[in-house]
């Protein structure tokens, strides 16, 4: 069972006084089997009281609201977390469970929700990769996890490509991303052939392995199994989600999870600069920091409401 220190430090730098910067934060633990928070503390510049409450999906969301004008804003999450790895029986997955799952899917509105596939330009593509596989000759877990080793060994780990706007037809043209996009190419697959799928939000902790994206935010997806329930898998590392992996939010897609996001008022400048630290049991650290400009704004416009977001490594 490891315990994982987890610090993340998100930090908006303005080069003008704004205000009435407000924010919404999915930086809470999700509540599933084999995740025990020990400990969590928020420090969010000038002190402000977080309101919180559960959405749609059961995440725990808190927003809150900075008044007073100000020329830097630091959410610090520091997190201590014990997990278990919950093992999968595969046995029970079979052949004969797609018409199981089709009667699931209509009698329950948040599977129905999360089975139908966005419109993308780019369908034919998603169809050219279903093709390699008979899914119907599989389990609904075997072709799920066919699918994610397919991301996994034919697209390219490639930071820096992609932003939080990048769109399912783009990645497919690129081949390349990073975790968030590979799990919406992996969304668009499953939905495809009628596995209800959601994107997870949290972090992925050290594996004395080595794992793409450690020490670092990461998205994987769940996919909804007959008998089985909700499976993580992670198509940036080619596994099970286990207990490397941190659950923090889940949803349609990114955008259900944004782990920070906010707005805030002023003609300014901005600059991005998230920190993440991950502290292993027997002292290893694992850092990761990714410092992002922000859209330029002309400095004698009249006070405007910007937005602010941040993509998951």
């Amino acid at each position: 069972m490891p315990v994982f220190k987890i610090q993340h430090i998100t930090k908006y730098k303005y080069d003008r006084p704004v205000r009435e910067s407000a924010n919404q934060i999915k930086i809470f633990s999700f509540n599933k089997p084999g995740q025990e928070i020990l400990s969590h503390e928020i420090v969010i510049t000038d002190e402000p009281n977080i309101n919180k409450f559960s959405d749609y999906w059961s995440n725990t969301v808190g927003f809150f609201t900075v008044s007073r004008p100000h020329e830097e804003l630091i959410i610090d999450s520091r997190l201590i977390a014990k997990t278990t790895l919950q093992e999968i029986d595969e046995t029970l997955s079979t052949k004969d469970d797609w018409q199981l799952l089709a009667d699931e899917i209509s009698t329950n509105i948040i599977l129905l929700d999360l089975a139908q596939k966005e419109k993308i330009k780019s369908q034919e593509k998603i169809q050219l990769i279903l093709d390699h596989i008979t899914f119907d000759a599989c389990s609904p877990l075997e072709a799920a996890k066919k699918y994610s080793q397919f991301i996994f060994e034919n697209f390219k780990y490639v930071k820096g490509i992609t932003n939080v706007e990048t769109r399912v037809d783009e990645i497919l043209e690129f081949r390349s991303g990073v975790c968030q996009d590979f799990a919406h190419v992996l969304l668009q697959l499953l939905r495809t052939i009628g596995i209800p799928s959601r994107y997870v939000s949290g972090y992925i902790c050290p594996n004395k392995n080595g794992m793409r994206g450690e020490g670092a935010t990461h998205a994987w997806i769940d996919a909804y199994i007959p008998k089985l329930g909700w499976i993580g898998l992670d198509p940036t590392n080619n596994c099970f989600a286990n207990e490397h992996h941190i659950q923090l939010a889940v949803g349609r897609d990114f955008s259900d999870c944004t782990p920070i996001k906010g707005t805030f008022k002023g003609p300014a400048n901005h600059e991005l600069m998230v920190y993440v630290s991950v502290g292993y049991e027997d002292g290893t650290v694992f850092e990761d920091e990714n410092e992002v400009l922000m859209n330029k704004e002309e400095s004698d416009k009249a006070p405007v409401i910007h937005i602010q977001n941040q993509q998951q490594q």
